[in-house]
């Protein structure tokens, strides 16, 4: 079980992150291991980019820059795998294809309009949002960001529950699809989703509430596109779990905006 745990941890950090974590397991076993430790993984990417913007506005810097700090330090951890994912997406999405030329469509190395649009747009609203947050305080701008990036991950672990198809027999997609009990997932969700609570009392008021609304946003974002992917692509992908990942940040962040 430690051995698991371990492998399951190197899984989540492995795939999900840059961070120089090496994937000793890719079983089945593994990958369901990896997946339930993906909000653990979105926990560390949430602290590092929280920790620049708050110091910066400590510092003295303005709520922009530390918004912007902020939105990039995630797409650094990753090397801009989840947005490379969006942006493949929507253009699939996009095309109006049947399912098996926008799969195609995504794999290509290039990116299109629909691509082009998304990535500006989503990161645009990220660093709006951010820069309110933190216009508010660095509690409010550094609770924002961790809070996005552990929902966001959460999102790939209730994509990859069972009875969720992949689109391809091969990828990342195809490894942890289907791998999660759907009882394991929805109790990590009741456990993130108090922890985004607990995090957001941090900023006083109604925080607890107010963050526990948005984290349950973010994940009904990501389970529309999820449904829609799905549907669309008859499962998911790699690609797809990038776009699941960054619609649900950018909805947890749009939800506090609202707050």
């Amino acid at each position: 079980m430690t051995s698991l745990n371990s492998d399951g941890v190197r899984f989540a950090f492995g795939t999900l992150t840059a961070l120089p974590v090496r994937v000793s397991r890719w079983d089945r076993p593994a990958a369901r291991a990896g997946m339930l430790c993906a909000p653990l993984a979105g926990l560390a990417v949430g602290l590092l980019a929280a920790a620049p913007g708050a110091l910066l506005l400590l510092a003295g810097a303005g709520p922009l820059l530390a918004a912007a700090v902020s939105a990039a330090v995630p797409a650094v951890l990753t090397r801009g795998l989840h947005l490379d994912g969006l942006a493949d997406t929507a253009d699939g999405l996009g095309s109006g294809k049947p399912a098996e030329d926008a799969l195609r469509i995504m794999k290509q190395s290039d990116i299109g309009p629909f691509g082009v649009i998304t990535l500006l747009f989503v990161l645009l609203g990220q660093v709006a949002v951010l820069f309110e947050l933190y216009g508010r305080g660095w509690a409010h701008g550094a609770s924002g960001a961790v809070a996005a990036a552990v929902v966001a991950r959460l999102a790939l672990t209730l994509a990859s529950r069972r009875g969720v198809p992949a689109a391809r027999p091969e990828g990342l997609g195809a490894a942890v699809a289907g791998t999660v009990p759907p009882g394991a997932a929805a109790v990590l969700a009741a456990v993130v989703v108090a922890g985004c609570a607990a995090v957001g009392a941090v900023t006083g008021g109604h925080g607890a509430l107010r963050f526990a609304l948005a984290a349950l946003a973010g994940l009904l974002a990501a389970r529309l596109l999820l449904g829609h992917c799905v549907r669309r692509f008859g499962g998911v992908t790699g690609d797809v779990f990038g776009a699941l990942e960054e619609t649900a940040a950018t909805a947890v962040l749009v939800a506090l905006a609202l707050g």
